[in-house]
């Protein structure tokens, strides 16, 4: 007996978490995890698959039939149902027609809404369940529906409950916690206009930038937030949950974009796929190393005369590198959390310019040193500590400036950065090292 057998025996049907089983079947081996699919029941199958990384998700799906399926997508929440929908068209289009067919005419309507959004809008991650009361409605009467849904298993993970016109129009947001010491007898409205509380929600628009939705939840520490169309009317949520998983993804968008990678080849199965589009990014770094090559050979003459520089080259190259990469880490990371305006760039440049200046004249005094001893050649020493703090103060600039700039210019500072960055160092690199070198060695 396999771990996952054991968690699904030890546990009721209502205790079982999707998160928990996606971790356990990603310990098994093929045919273990083709027999334990049948194990998993149909009420939550939905959820482990769109848990599990989605190299898995295909193998899910084709050991369920077509009314497994739609079981599973009828128990998910109109977020979670449209993502799976999305996904089963990927692997299957003739059974996600199948398996949208057999849904629930209102199911239908909202993956049928949700799929109208681009991915980088709001109403995208929304949840069309909506625990939503009328500004008219008796607190009592409001309690009392609630209790109900939340008995029929029709609402999760509610904690605010929002406040709508009879034209639908969202006007407030009220907490669970506030509700409760609400006067029962009387209606929202009146117990709204005898607090002096601020009762205006936060709100997002479904058109709007998923990622200006993000800093706001971040900014308002917020657990749901309230979604609204172009007129104010309340057509959703987005869940803190939602929120988490979103911040994932841009998070490894943007390391795998900085590593010269694409996210979505590397989820892709296929080798090819994945292997063309680094193939892209080592042709501009190799592109970038031919430039340096030509910067050397142009002192080709210095490096025959004194072996010693072709020795210390390196140290120079890899130093400045290094230092740029934590410039342009640091502010690339900065940029996507929001915390650089462009009013705020020239300060941004300076502290980095200044902590490369410090690093610089450190290890310039120690490699100076080093090299001075190793080859008893105390200008060389000289030459070799000048190069290191003009390498490091220029990746230090070049760190924060690329990224910056390239923002400016509406281009991803992730995407184009480390390969500018890797080009300006190694050049100004080798070419303030061994120009230095022929100009007072030789």
């Amino acid at each position: 007996m396999h771990n996952l057998d054991k968690y699904l025996q030890e546990n009721k049907q209502s205790d079982l978490h999707p998160a928990e089983i996606a971790n356990l079947l990603r310990e098994l081996g093929e045919s273990d995890f083709q027999k334990s699919i049948s194990k998993i029941p149909n009420e939550i199958i939905g959820d482990v698959a769109l848990e599990l990384p989605d190299r898995y998700f295909g193998d899910v799906v084709e050991l369920l039939n077509v009314e497994e399926l739609s079981t599973a997508v009828k128990e998910l929440e109109s977020d979670d149902q449209t993502d799976f929908m999305q996904e089963l068209e990927e692997v299957d289009q003739r059974t996600a027609d199948a398996v949208f067919n057999a849904l629930d005419a209102d199911d239908q309507a909202e993956i049928l809404q949700l799929k109208q959004y681009n991915e980088n809008e709001a109403g995208a991650y929304m949840q069309m369940e909506v625990y939503a009361a009328n500004i008219d409605e008796n607190v009592h009467d409001v309690i009392k529906r609630f209790t109900e849904l939340r008995e029929q298993n029709q609402l999760e993970n509610v904690q605010y409950l929002f406040i709508v016109d009879d034209e639908g129009y969202l006007r407030y947001g009220v907490g669970l916690d506030s509700l409760l010491i609400f006067d029962f007898k009387k209606t929202i409205r009146q117990n709204i206009e005898m607090r002096k509380e601020n009762f205006v929600p936060v709100t997002a628009y479904d058109t709007e930038d998923i990622r200006d939705v993000v800093k706001r939840f971040e900014e308002y520490d917020l657990g749901v937030m309230p979604v609204v169309d172009s007129s104010g009317k309340l057509v959703g949520r987005i869940t803190s949950d939602d929120i988490y998983d979103i911040i994932n993804e841009h998070a490894t968008e943007q390391m795998y974009r900085m590593a010269g990678v694409d996210d979505d080849a590397e989820e892709d199965e296929g080798i090819f796929n994945a292997g063309k589009k680094r193939a892209v990014w080592l042709s501009l770094n190799l592109v970038t190393a031919i430039i340096a090559s030509l910067v050397i050979g142009l002192f080709e003459e210095t490096l025959q005369n004194i072996v010693a520089l072709a020795i210390l080259m390196p140290i120079v190259a890899s130093m400045g590198g290094n230092a740029g990469t934590q410039s342009l880490t640091v502010v690339v990371r900065q940029m996507a959390l929001g915390e650089i305006a462009q009013t705020d760039a020239m300060r941004t440049i300076k502290k980095e310019v200044m902590i490369s200046m410090g690093n610089g004249m450190l290890f310039a005094l120690i490699m100076g040193t080093v090299a001075s001893v190793w080859f008893d050649k105390g200008m060389l020493g000289v030459v070799i500590a000048l190069s290191m703090l003009i390498n490091l103060l220029a990746a230090g600039f070049f760190g924060a400036t690329v990224p910056l700039m390239l923002k400016k210019f509406d281009i991803d500072p992730a995407i184009g950065s480390t390969v500018i960055l890797t080009t300006v160092t190694d050049v100004v690199g080798f070419f303030s090292f061994l120009g230095l070198a022929t100009a007072i060695l030789l």
